[in-house]
């Protein structure tokens, strides 16, 4: 007997001694149906972009133990169960041709005691008629007493705009090589991660618009023990530039095919799993951005300095040390996308290891408008997410980071899901700093990172994709996208590569206190929210955008991968203005601020000051620093104070040493960093 029929053998007889305590089996009896206000009140979202043929359905937990006998009683034996045993729901189901009754989230021996805390067991999928009425169906179902919420089941959409463009050989001029020595061919191409000021790319491209990723490497490039879900398109798991980062399920790779042999309700489920077809991954080819799954992963975790193509935040430095990509099939070919598939992608993210999701996808413009609306029905993704962020699966952080892409419709607001309170919505910025034409922004919007502009390139007669963002696409080759889509993978690798660091120094964070860390490393990004860009329309005429529109729209700031690995040093990062010189005072970056502290020296290396632009040794005057920078960069300085006072006597205060982080940015953000 395998461990699977075991645990349904102990279900059935929990739910037959359950059933067997009332006077009447509670499946057989008709309670009659509520009054339709009522009904009204269970149901979750609306008909208007649902799929068709299907609703989700939560019953109440005192009617699950029966519902659980009638299902597996079919189930067992191989069968489709198509009948619920509460009498009033089966001859809904009777009446809307159905085809199936399954509950939602499979059967994971290792986590079913707190699927069913968590109240997940009560989530059933109903599959009827796709003609039958769908407001009258869930109607229907609500009015039954033992149901408690009825789900339309949303259809969900990618947030890249545009196709891929394939990289070419020729084109854009490679950057400067990143001072870290990764031999990836491809890296200079990749602005958004070092962003040197490359006019081939856009004549008004800014250095420092990238997610600072150089001197980040330094520090650290990945841990293996860090998993990131990308739930989207199949990610190419045998891509020459992603393979060596692939999740791998051993239990399934060294199994039998077609047995579920690690009991956790999928069967061969090596690199993750098709939640579109209930199948294993399967590599998209049809539809709009089949590529759209292993770009996104390849932004968090291509395989860095193996000599091959492109790099990635979190790819570690080629030697099997970068983070893992799960691969949460939701999208295929022009099928799939639905709350249903998301859900049970996110919860097999937390229960299978992934600390993180990546999340490129949401609702249709318009369709949740609010908070309450999202959270007042308590849907299955959202219960789904909940779980997700309420697992610890990284040594480093109490639970895990939900972050999705806030959306392309160009909008004053992010899309839900990312526009939640609890989960991260990343915007996109461009590589001179500007907001991308596309993007979100407004409430619900948490960060910004790179995602590209097509138009800056392609406005110059740059016609190679050189603005956007380059990385893996499917066939083993790589090429440029755009979107929040793509600069969310820039906000989840980052995240990774911070979690990374947290594992190599044995420092460990609450989730709310790494989110916090994560939304304040950045830089200021609303000194470019002035002025105009131009743009192409839907129909294909030239427009001209206003930029004030989006200050203070766009979330905190900028993402530094550099800043957040100081943060989880416990390093306090300064903000030093490039191209003016600046009188820096400490007080404010000391305790609270006016403490009695003399400064007596600076240490700062020469090929730090080299990378700053400083050509003068920073001087000391009136207890502030003066210096000047000339180009982005960061850099650790070393500062040595007195504490306390002295006298004529000798006696002196306390010699201290300090070290501080100076980011050097066009934009000098007033107040540190933190936004």
């Amino acid at each position: 007997m395998t461990r699977t029929t075991t645990l349904w053998s102990l279900l059935l007889l929990s739910a037959a001694l359950a059933l067997g305590s009332c006077t009447k089996d509670a499946t057989e009896q008709a309670t009659g149906p509520e009054p339709e206000a009522k009904a009204a009140s269970k149901l979750v979202f609306s008909s208007e972009n649902a799929v068709r043929g299907e609703l989700l359905v939560c019953f109440g937990e005192e009617a699950v133990a029966g519902i659980e006998s009638s299902v597996m009683q079919v189930t067992r034996s191989g069968g489709v169960a198509t009948r619920s045993g509460i009498a009033d729901f089966d001859a809904v189901l009777g009446s809307i041709g159905v085809k199936a009754l399954q509950r939602l989230f499979p059967v994971d021996e290792r986590n079913e005691e707190r699927t069913r805390a968590a109240g997940l067991h009560r989530w059933y999928v109903v599959e009827f008629d796709a003609a039958a009425d769908l407001d009258k169906a869930a109607l229907d179902m609500a009015r039954i007493a033992e149901v408690s919420k009825v789900e339309f089941n949303q259809q969900l959409m990618h947030v890249h705009e545009g196709r891929v463009i394939p990289l070419a050989e020729t084109g854009a001029a490679p950057q400067t090589r990143a001072a870290v020595g990764f031999n990836d061919p491809h890296l200079g191409k990749q602005w958004h991660y070092i962003n040197t000021g490359d006019k081939s790319i856009y004549s008004k491209i800014k250095a420092g618009a990238d997610v600072n990723c150089d001197e980040a490497w330094k520090l650290c490039t990945g841990d293996p023990r860090v998993i990131v879900a990308v739930v989207d398109n199949c990610v190419q798991w045998d891509h020459p530039d992603l393979a060596a980062n692939m999740w791998t399920n051993t239990a399934e790779l060294n199994g039998s095919e077609g047995r579920d042999d690690d009991s956790n309700g999928y069967a061969d489920d090596i690199h993750g799993f098709n939640f579109v077809d209930n199948t294993t991954l399967t590599i998209s080819t049809k539809g709009d951005a089949p590529d759209h799954g292993t770009h996104v992963a390849g932004t968090v975790a291509a395989v860095n300095n193996n000599g091959t193509g492109v790099a990635g935040i979190a790819g570690g430095s080629g030697k099997n040390d970068g983070v893992k990509i799960m691969s949460c099939q939701i999208f295929h070919d022009k099928d799939g996308g639905d709350v249903a598939m998301a859900a049970k992608a996110i919860k097999y993210a937390a229960d299978n290891g992934a600390a993180i999701i990546q999340c490129s996808y949401g609702y249709p413009a318009g369709s949740v408008t609010s908070d309450a609306a999202y959270s007042s029905g308590a849907s299955a993704e959202k219960q789904a997410i909940d779980y997700f962020i309420a697992k610890q699966n990284c040594a480093a952080v109490s639970g895990g980071l939900a972050i999705f892409a806030a959306g392309n419709d160009m909008t004053g607001m992010s899309s839900y899901p990312g526009a939640y309170r609890d989960y991260i919505s990343v915007t996109a910025m461009s590589c001179d700093y500007t907001p991308a034409y596309y993007t979100n922004y407004g409430p619900g919007c948490n960060i910004a990172a790179p995602g590209g502009d097509a138009y800056q390139s392609y406005l110059e007669n740059i016609n190679t994709g050189a603005s956007e963002v380059l990385s893996t696409v499917n066939g083993g080759k790589y090429g440029y996208m755009q979107g929040t889509s793509m600069a969310c993978p820039h906000v989840s690798g980052v995240a990774a590569l911070g979690l990374s660091y947290a594992l190599q120094l044995g420092k460990t964070f609450t989730q709310n206190e790494f989110t916090t860390l994560l939304l304040t490393s950045v830089n200021d990004i609303n000194q470019y929210c002035t002025g105009t860009k131009q743009y192409f329309t839907d129909k294909g005429s030239l427009a001209t955008l206003d930029l004030s529109q989006y200050k203070k729209g766009m979330g905190t700031g900028y993402i530094d991968a550099y800043q957040v690995l100081m943060n989880v040093r416990g390093i306090t990062c300064i903000p030093i203005p490039v191209g003016s010189q600046y009188t820096l005072n400490l007080q404010p970056y000391l305790g609270g601020g006016n403490l009695d502290l003399k400064i007596t020296e600076i240490s700062i290396s020469a090929e730090d000051m080299n990378r700053l632009g400083i050509s003068a040794n920073p001087t000391i005057f009136a207890n502030q620093i003066i210096l000047k920078c000339t180009k982005p960069g960061s850099a650790v300085v070393r500062i040595k104070l007195l504490a306390g006072n002295g006298n004529n006597s000798g006696m002196n205060g306390m010699p201290i040493t300090k070290e501080f982080a100076f980011i050097a940015r066009e934009v000098h953000s007033q107040n540190g960093g933190w936004l």
